[in-house]
């Protein structure tokens, strides 16, 4: 009864740390600039195209470092800490300099950390919950993003009053004091002696990595494919929502609060997902996800209103990270314990995605005075991958088993 019980403590720990982690590293070091960006605008220090930039030098840096992590040995403890201190430093450095090229590099290396973090914390935190047998956990860990997100958006919006210096410089000592919190808990499990790929896979998992068939590997290239249109689809808003709400609601105090709403609904949407049973097919829970995103994008447009943002922050936040998770869990159908490599491509795409959102958007909104057009682009980008994960499992629809 008690190694029970010292199991779920430990599963908890595991889950929780991983949780701020991901806070830390998505919330703070990589989405912190959405809620910046309307401050450093009217500060005069940027301009929106340059800020579009900037965030694509982010997302690049997300790409180099999602696609670099299969050639780190490191432990991935040491890289999760390694990775949370960098990113505070770098949010603190976004205060201490003032020139445009040393913000590009602060937030390229931002971004590589985001990865690097996101994905050695995923796979610790995954072992420790397959060790502690309570997989189900998994939900907790992916909610991190969402509130980092709404801390960001809370805290960025309040700290910038003072200036966006203080803002950075609030943020950062903000990640200094959470990584205290859960700096130790990354030595548990050090001497369980488990590979650093976490348990083996389970009936179903096995059963997909001996899959070969031309479906799955068209199912594979699909998954490639469409997950990048998530990236592009979702982006523009991540990255502008604020100054989008800004021009829509002039001197309203609601735009500061869309994107903490944003962030919030990520939550329970990662509950819910990671709860979505084995034997639902991923591609039609992705193709939900994203006609929901898409729903949420074409509201801001149709409806720039303070009811039709909050109600498209909360659909577009929703499947944010519910689209990852099954994503994931589709790659590991289709090659079981081989997954890696199929993820790192999938996340590739996304990260492509991602840096052609703002260096698109920006300076069109920018030129038309508007992010209409750039909006409606994302939107139709959503409905198109939601229509065709639909098509590929309509033409390659797996058996259901007994």
């Amino acid at each position: 009864m008690s190694s029970i019980g010292h199991d779920r403590r430990g599963a908890w720990r595991a889950a929780l740390a991983c949780m701020v982690t991901l806070a830390v590293a998505m919330g703070l070091g990589r989405f912190a600039f959405t809620p910046m960006l309307p401050i450093m605008l009217s500060e005069g220090k940027l301009e929106l195209a340059g800020g579009g930039l900037l965030a694509s030098l982010n997302y690049l840096g997300y790409f180099f470092g999602a696609v670099s992590c299969a050639a780190i040995g490191i432990k991935a403890s040491s890289m999760v800490r390694g990775g949370l201190l960098a990113t505070a430093a770098l949010l603190v450095g976004m205060g201490l300099l003032h020139s445009f090229v040393g913000w590009g590099v602060l937030r390229a290396a931002a971004g590589v950390m985001s990865a690097w973090v996101f994905v050695f914390a995923s796979g610790w935190g995954l072992r420790r919950l397959a060790e502690t047998n309570s997989p189900m956990l998994a939900g907790v860990i992916y909610t991190g993003p969402g509130i980092g997100i709404a801390m960001t958006g809370l805290l960025g919006g309040a700290l910038g009053r003072w200036g966006s210096e203080a803002g950075w410089i609030g943020l950062g000592l903000l990640a200094v004091v959470l990584i205290a919190v859960i700096w130790r808990v990354f030595d548990d499990g050090e001497r369980a002696g488990a590979p650093a790929g976490g348990a083996a896979a389970s009936p179903a998992v096995a059963a997909g990595s001996a899959s070969g068939s031309a479906s799955a590997r068209s199912d594979a290239i699909w998954l490639v494919a469409l997950y990048g249109l998530a990236g592009f689809g979702y982006i523009i808003t991540a990255t502008f929502l604020p100054v989008i709400a800004r021009q829509a609601l002039p001197g309203s105090p609601w735009p500061d609060f869309f994107w903490p709403l944003f962030g919030a609904a990520i939550i329970p949407g990662a509950l819910i997902g990671a709860r979505a049973p084995v034997h639902w097919d991923n591609r039609l829970l992705l193709a939900a996800a994203y006609a929901l995103q898409a729903l949420g994008v074409v509201f801001s447009v149709a409806w720039p209103t303070i009811a039709g943002f909050a109600l498209g922050s909360l659909l577009l936040g929703m499947p944010f990270t519910a689209i990852t998770l099954f994503a994931m869990r589709e790659a590991r159908r289709l090659r079981g314990n081989a997954a890696a490599g199929l993820i790192g491509y999938a996340t590739a795409s996304y990260g492509v995605g991602q840096i052609i959102g703002p260096l698109f958007a920006a300076p069109l909104a920018q030129r038309t005075g508007s992010f209409e057009l750039p909006l409606l682009v994302a939107a139709a980008a959503l409905a198109l991958g939601a229509v065709l994960f639909a098509v590929v499992w309509s033409k390659y629809r797996r058996p259901v088993a007994a």
